[in-house]
């Protein structure tokens, strides 16, 4: 079994000492997915929304989050972000919004959960933008797609959410 870097030898939660790790560019790719009514994705796709524009404010919202992971998950690291974008695709099968998010770094620790938090707050704020129409969204498959960088080099996802 893979020891966790989160815990000391004692077993207790620590924040990873990456003083000793080589500073290198690092990006990773996040996705997740809102499916909504047909109805719901009109109002996106028309700008009816009551409370204005749904992915305008999700795409604030996500690099908003990604600027602030470290203060939302314990062990994470403070880091200067070079890029955190996120952007979304309309679907009409199945009906709902699929959700990207992308962050870099140069640094000497991931952007993986930057970018998963990105995604995850971009959905929530879809969901709250619109829950006024459809409390029965429904936000899933959030997870990790891709990273490069580090140590570990790149990795990829074997099969992309179909959305």
């Amino acid at each position: 079994m893979t020891k966790l870097s989160h815990l000391d030898e004692r077993g207790d939660a620590r924040m990873v000492d990456v003083s000793d790790k080589e500073v290198t560019s690092r990006v990773a790719i996040a996705e997740g997915f809102v499916a909504m009514a047909p109805e719901t994705l009109a109002l996106i796709e028309t700008g009816e929304a009551k409370k204005g524009d749904v992915l305008a404010t999700a795409r604030i919202a996500g690099i908003m989050a990604a600027k602030r992971t470290h203060e939302l998950i314990p062990l994470c690291h403070p880091l200067a972000i070079t890029k955190a974008a996120v952007t979304f695709r309309l679907s009409h099968r199945p009906v709902g919004v699929h959700v990207t998010g992308e962050v870099k770094v140069t640094g000497q620790t991931g952007v993986e959960m930057e970018a998963l938090t990105a995604v995850s707050v971009a959905c929530l704020t879809i969901y709250d933008m619109l829950k006024a129409a459809d409390k029965g969204m429904v936000i899933s498959d959030i997870r990790l797609i891709e990273k490069t960088g580090g140590r570990s080099g790149t990795w990829r996802a074997d099969i992309a959410t179909e959305h």
